[in-house]
């Protein structure tokens, strides 16, 4: 008899490779170790691993490489939940930067946009995401003065709706709702939305809150008639019954610098009374907007009112004029620096430019962006006691260009404020970075690090992070960041974008 032992080896080998393309590929997975876990709850920093499978954190603790599994070496540094940006504009870049960079740079992998009152429909973000990967993920609110735009006619807003536009508002709203919207937004600030009533923005309010959804709102003043716009949303949030957010809270008026105490036991004493308002904060003392917030009445050829606003509501020896398309030479100066080069006082500088600016969008009516101002107008102790605020939340409310916060909000946070002057400790800022903001927005499986919850994760030197992004400069990147992920794949690392695109459309839960 021939000996078979090789064709019963062979038929082993085969048996044996059949069984192996029958199990289940098992998925790849990465272990994070040799850090300083720091899991977004406020809870102290615990020295451990975390390891990685697909989009999803599976373990964490004392772990050990597995057979084959991929490795980093955290080299002591600080592993942290991806930030949550509550008030970005840098959606907008996107398209033509998918990599994101001006986000991740500073460690923000979930950006939420819809903000101010302007926003896209539900419907276009979702069409976006199917035709465009980008790195960082998003969620939008809907906003109410894209509602009255679309509803009232662009140029037919500055007036109160009737009860039929309010109506209408409703019906697109509540689609935007349905579609996955976080809620409302609200820009009460600009003309879009100035001349709308309170009961206009309460019946929008309470059909958000049905939906589970939340309110945001860059109030109606934020100078000389701040407290009456705190109280009207401080009434939205009592009368609704919704969480409410105020954006990017500041004291832009100088006769109330130093005051910020008086503000936040105003929002305090709303809490203890049940009502859920919270604020977001950015850490600079100058803003980025249009010339027009700078007059509270909008009687732009009144010389008072623009005295006023040079006096009291803006140093226009330090306010530079970032963009103005009717003269773009006047771009990167000072307010100051451009009356004196036309010959004027400040006052009547301003008031020209904005009529220059207005003259402009008449004879170009589809331009956009035409003048933007990075206004000096807020106090740092002011600044430095909204962001200590247990209830305040960081924000960049930035873009991908011109005010530096787009690039370098975040990580001025954690070099300003926490290694350099210790008004925060480490824990403290990533907590107001991370699980606060999710906890605040209502977002789900994101801003801790927890078995269970998406990858979003940033792995940071806290003795050299910093900011470097200037009004010069406007997209010098951070240091410190070292190397962020987005839903598992690593989208940033050394100063660097990857070619990952692994971001997605969060929804409303």
């Amino acid at each position: 008899m021939k000996n078979r032992t090789p064709i019963i080896l062979l038929l082993i080998v085969i048996s044996f490779q059949i069984q192996l393309k029958s199990q289940p590929k098992q998925r790849q997975t990465t272990l994070i170790q040799n850090v300083w876990i720091l899991d977004g709850t406020g809870s102290s920093a615990k020295k451990g691993a975390v390891r990685i499978s697909g989009n999803k954190i599976i373990a964490i603790g004392n772990l050990t490489p597995l057979l084959g599994e991929s490795v980093i070496d955290g080299k002591n540094r600080y592993l942290t939940p991806g930030f949550i940006d509550s008030h970005s504009h840098h959606f907008g870049s996107l398209k033509k930067e998918p990599s994101g960079i001006a986000m991740t740079n500073q460690g923000i992998t979930t950006i939420i946009i819809g903000q101010d009152g302007d926003s896209y429909a539900m419907d276009s973000l979702i069409h976006f995401f199917k035709q465009y990967p980008i790195a960082v993920n998003v969620a939008s609110y809907t906003g109410h003065s894209s509602l009255r735009e679309k509803v009232m006619g662009e140029n037919n807003v500055f007036r109160k709706s009737t009860v039929a536009e309010i109506n209408q508002m409703k019906q697109l709203l509540e689609e935007d709702l349905n579609k996955g919207s976080m809620g409302l937004s609200t820009g009460l600030e600009y003309e879009s939305a100035f001349y709308s009533s309170k009961e206009e923005v309460v019946a929008l309010a309470q059909l958000a809150a049905k939906y589970n959804g939340r309110y945001i709102s860059h109030i109606r003043s934020e100078d000389i008639k701040l407290n009456d716009a705190i109280e009207e949303i401080i009434d939205i949030g009592k009368i609704t019954g919704m969480p409410v957010k105020l954006s990017h809270i500041k004291i832009a008026n100088k006769d109330d610098w130093g005051k910020a105490p008086q503000v936040i036991n105003l929002l305090n004493v709303a809490r203890a009374k049940g009502v859920d308002i919270t604020a977001d904060v950015y850490p600079y003392n100058f803003w980025n907007s249009t010339l027009r917030v700078l007059f509270p009445d909008r009687d732009y050829t009144n010389l008072k009112s623009a005295e006023l606003a040079v006096t009291k509501l803006f140093d226009p020896n330090e306010s530079v004029l970032v963009r103005f398309a009717p003269q773009p030479s006047y771009a990167g100066k000072t307010i100051a620096a451009i009356a004196k080069e036309r010959n004027e006082s400040t006052a009547e500088t301003l008031m020209q430019l904005i009529k220059m600016a207005a003259d402009y969008k008449t004879a170009n009516p589809t331009a956009g962006g035409i003048e933007a101002l990075a206004g000096k107008s807020m106090n740092d102790s002011d600044v430095s006691k909204f962001i200590q605020w247990e209830h305040a939340n960081i924000c960049s409310d930035g873009a991908a260009g011109g005010h530096p916060r787009g690039y370098g909000a975040f990580t001025r946070v954690l070099g300003k404020y926490v290694r350099e002057q210790q008004l925060l400790s480490l824990t403290e800022a990533v907590h107001k970075m991370t699980g606060l903001t999710a906890q605040q927005l209502g977002i789900k499986k994101r801003g801790k690090i927890a078995i269970g919850y998406f990858a979003d994760l940033v792995l940071l030197n806290p003795a050299t992070v910093n900011d470097h992004a200037t009004i010069e400069d406007g997209k010098a990147l951070s240091t410190g960041i070292e190397q962020v992920w987005v839903n598992g794949k690593t989208v940033y690392t050394m100063q660097k974008a990857t070619s990952e695109l692994p971001g997605s459309l969060i929804k409303r839960n």
